[in-house]
């Protein structure tokens, strides 16, 4: 058995008509054609479709379960994330997206990349943005998958790779912190009287260090970091720590604006993911968007979808719907601070100029 979640979004089928032989005759794997696609599989399920009679003897042995048990049609890992994050109970939290259908939101998995997950009635082509799949992670509906190629390893990447770093893990050891949690309350010493997210007034970064993916979809564009001193402590590094996280969060508001001018209406952001730990990050992305953005209680959020599948294929819930609505938990809220709209929206101008710019110096030099 194939999953539907699998071969939509990473091959050529479509649920409506199957796998497109001319496609692979096209490209030389004609031989994959052959026994109605025995090779790759012609039967496809459902993500949450119970697959064949449970858990074969041999697993249930392997895995020191009972035999018989429900097996669940699965999903791709992102897709998980999105499943036990989007279709949670909003009530009684205040949330533009209560009483409104699920396609007002977005669910962000947050990782060493990120994806951007919208779900529509009808079919949403978005420039730059992957699909729409028909029914690819929530059943009935199109999936549109944003996604940035590098975040948690982006911050990485920058904080380890400062000078100041050293100091940095030896001051966070020492006061039994993270690294990142240090970061957080050393830009709070240095903020004084300014808003944190206001110290990077002449400090500008471009995060795309391993291309865009969304909604560019441009694989040679390099990172930028406008805005550099001689200074080497720590005051540097935990502001061009700040200065990442923003642009991540930048690039978020791209996808989502490129999101909403081909049809979606979104109102608020479900993340989760390594990164939704991180407060900084999570309060960004409110600000910076303008949406609330809602935390799950659990944060390994693609177990929690996993487990859904489960709980439908096993019988305890009748639809993915449901399910969603039972096992996904909203732990916080974070609303964005809208006093600080004008600065944002001034950042926001910066970093498109940011990539016209490369663009420009580009175009400069393949003149030669």
């Amino acid at each position: 058995s194939r999953s539907l979640c699998t071969v939509v979004c990473k091959w050529t089928y479509t649920s409506d008509r199957g796998w497109d032989d001319s496609f692979w005759k096209m490209i030389g794997l004609e031989d994959l054609v052959k026994d109605k696609y025995e090779k790759i599989g012609n039967h496809v399920l459902s993500p949450g479709e119970a697959v064949g009679k449970g858990l074969t003897p041999a697993a249930a042995k392997d895995l020191g379960l009972p035999e018989g048990i429900a097996v669940a049609a699965s999903l791709i890992d992102a897709h998980a994330g999105g499943l036990g994050v989007i279709g949670a109970d909003v009530k009684g939290h205040n949330l533009p997206c209560e009483n409104q259908p699920i396609t007002s939101r977005v669910a962000m998995i947050c990782g060493t990349s990120s994806c951007h997950m919208g779900v529509s009635e009808t079919p949403i082509f978005v420039p730059g943005v992957w699909g729409p799949y028909f029914s690819a992670m929530v059943p009935g509906l199109w999936l549109n998958e944003g996604g940035q190629s590098a975040t948690g390893k982006l911050i990485d990447h920058v904080v380890r790779g400062h000078v100041a770093f050293p100091e940095l893990e030896a001051r966070a050891e020492a006061s039994a912190h993270s690294i990142y949690t240090y970061l957080n309350s050393h830009l709070d010493l240095i903020k004084k009287s300014l808003p944190v997210g206001f110290l990077t007034v002449d400090l500008h970064v471009w995060p795309d260090f391993h291309g865009n993916r969304s909604p560019l979809t441009d694989l040679t564009l390099k990172g930028m970091v406008v805005g550099l001193t001689l200074s080497r402590g720590l005051d540097e590094l935990a502001l061009i720590y700040l200065a990442t996280i923003q642009a991540i969060a930048l690039g978020t508001r791209h996808i989502l604006e490129a999101m909403q001018a081909a049809g979606h209406e979104i109102s608020t952001l479900f993340l989760c993911g390594g990164l939704s730990k991180n407060p900084l990050f999570v309060q960004m992305h409110a600000d910076i968007t303008g949406k609330p953005v809602v935390l799950s209680k659990e944060v390994e959020s693609v177990l929690v979808g996993a487990a859904i599948l489960g709980a439908c294929a096993s019988g305890d819930f009748a639809s993915i719907q449901e399910a969603m609505a039972k096992m996904g938990k909203i732990g916080r809220v974070v609303q964005p601070n809208h006093e600080h709209k004008r600065f944002y929206d001034k950042k926001y101008e910066v970093f498109l100029k940011l990539v016209e710019h490369q663009r420009e110096y580009r175009s400069i030099m393949n003149s030669l």
